[in-house]
């Protein structure tokens, strides 16, 4: 096997320039078609919109999971960002809430989103899974932080967490004539908490 390639080196390998637009081309589409359809928006759409074809659309994104991950990366950056903010808050209970708030947002942001989110924390074969571990270990420290300062009980998860903070935001995605749930909800869950 003199001269194989091993594969750390073929798969860090960058892409062709046309390539990488394409891939960026796909993502902003889709960005904007999620947006305004929902996450369940039409890929050959997308694909179309991006001046592609289908097939170079799967050939970037397998499947509709991998290109919402793709497309969900800078929010996923942001909300790494404000866990990292809220770290070190002096009321680590309502740091907490106000993370869990923030993923409510970002959800609120894409119809579609929470329930496909919600589905990826049960299938580790899903690329959305790439979304929810990094949430899950941010999460995690800002949870044990509020339980061993004794504002948060001990029999609280991450897990059961982010499942509510799901179901919270695809509640105010079914109720968008009630712009206050989110907040209720969220207050709801702060009191559960202690």
């Amino acid at each position: 096997m003199t001269g194989a390639i091993p594969m750390e080196t073929s798969t860090a390998r960058p892409m062709r320039a046309d390539a990488r637009r394409n891939h960026d081309r796909l993502v902003g589409e889709a960005r904007r078609s999620f947006a305004e359809h929902g996450t369940d928006a039409s890929l050959e759409d997308i694909a179309r919109r991006a001046g592609v074809g289908i097939g170079t659309l799967y050939r970037h994104f397998p499947n509709r999971d991998a290109l919402m991950n793709a497309v969900f990366q800078d929010a996923l950056r942001s909300l790494l960002d404000r866990s990292r903010e809220l770290a070190a808050a002096e009321a680590p209970c309502r740091a907490l809430v106000d993370w869990l708030g923030s993923i409510v947002t970002h959800a609120g942001e894409y119809r579609g989103l929470a329930h496909a989110l919600m589905s990826a924390s049960r299938d580790a074969t899903s690329p959305l899974t790439q979304c929810h571990r990094p949430l899950r270990e941010a999460g995690g420290g800002l949870l044990r932080r509020a339980q061993e300062s004794g504002a948060v009980r001990d029999d609280v998860s991450i897990d059961d967490l982010l499942q509510l903070t799901n179901a919270i935001a695809l509640a105010a995605e079914q109720s968008p004539d009630d712009p206050e749930l989110t907040e209720r909800l969220l207050r709801l869950t702060l009191r559960g908490l202690k």
